[in-house]
């Protein structure tokens, strides 16, 4: 079978709590990252939790962007998926590693469907 995608899996650790806290910084950054790959966006969903922490998602026509927060920890789980070759998970991935503000950054790439 041929890959039918790629998935990157982030794990950010000591990251920016606040911005981590922020749902609309978190939004704003998922949804530029679908908006960047030239992908048609087909919605999107997000919740702030009480005391602290977001989760959301962003769909593209060939792909997504996942993310669930712990500020607490300075740490998020962002995942971003794709079949387009035209999407440059390497470029998304930067962004978001920069705008959380993480130090200590570890991305895990997976071959879909191979």
């Amino acid at each position: 079978m041929q890959t039918l995608g790629k998935h990157f899996l982030l794990d950010l650790k000591d990251c920016d709590a606040a911005i981590l806290n922020d749902m609309e910084a978190v939004k704003s950054t998922l949804c530029y990252v679908v908006r960047q790959s030239d992908e048609t966006p087909l919605g999107e969903s997000f919740h702030q939790f009480t005391p602290q922490g977001v989760s959301g998602l962003v769909l593209g026509n060939g792909s997504h962007v996942c993310i669930h927060t712990w500020p607490e920890y300075g740490y998020a789980a962002v995942d971003i998926f794709t079949h387009s070759d035209a999407f440059d998970l390497e470029s998304a991935s930067r962004f978001i590693i920069e705008k959380f503000g993480s130090r200590n950054p570890s991305v895990v790439e997976l071959k879909r469907g191979a």
